[in-house]
């Protein structure tokens, strides 16, 4: 069972799985190329001038490539989650953080993007809530508009106890018929519309 999985509370579901943008991977991918040429620069210099030092030179490769692989596990294992109940926030690949904030204590949410972040597809996302704390900031995130999109959409409606119930089993009808949940869940979730009647 995945660690995510852990953090879900019965009947609970994901709507929407988040990173930061694979851009943030960039600049330590550069220097680990520029270090990986020189290092082989001097693989071969010392294969030329004295070559039992050729061996050990081709050994620091291992330098980059450890550090690359480490940035791409902590990039990966950092995740912004969005669930039919809350949004969390999980850092780290092994020790881990989690932030989460409940959906229905979400007052406003505030995106931003730059010019290269609207090319690109990323940006900021602030969420402001009720709670003490107050702001939880999604910095560099992947697909901001989704993320923030599926957010509002988890969102419980604020309509009367009848108000909307055929639109939103129309809704929950078009997720079933599209995969995105299964006979199980729209059961659950219909019955738990029919009960606010």
């Amino acid at each position: 069972m995945s660690y995510v999985k852990k953090l879900l509370a019965p009947g609970e579901r994901i709507v929407f799985t988040g990173r930061k943008h694979w851009l943030l991977l960039l600049p330590a991918l550069l220097i680990d190329v520029a270090l990986a040429i020189v290092i082989v620069a001097f693989s071969v210099g010392g294969f030329l001038f004295s070559p039992p030092y050729t061996l050990f030179g081709l050994l620091l490769l291992l330098v980059p490539l450890g550090h690359f692989l480490y940035r791409l596990i902590a990039w990966r294992s950092d995740q912004y989650i969005v669930t039919d109940r809350r949004v969390m926030d999980i850092r780290g690949a092994f020790d881990k953080y989690v932030s989460e904030s409940s959906l229905d204590k979400i007052n406003d949410v505030v995106m931003q993007q730059s010019a290269l972040g609207r090319v690109f597809n990323y940006g900021d996302v602030r969420i402001i809530t009720g709670s003490d704390v107050g702001i939880d900031v999604f910095r560099r995130i992947a697909r901001p508009i989704q993320f923030k999109t599926a957010m509002l959409a988890a969102r419980t409606p604020p309509a009367g106890p009848s108000a909307g119930v055929p639109e939103l089993l129309a809704q929950l009808e078009d997720l079933r018929q599209r995969g995105v949940i299964t006979d199980k869940e729209f059961e659950t979730e219909k019955r738990q519309l029919l009960e606010r009647r």
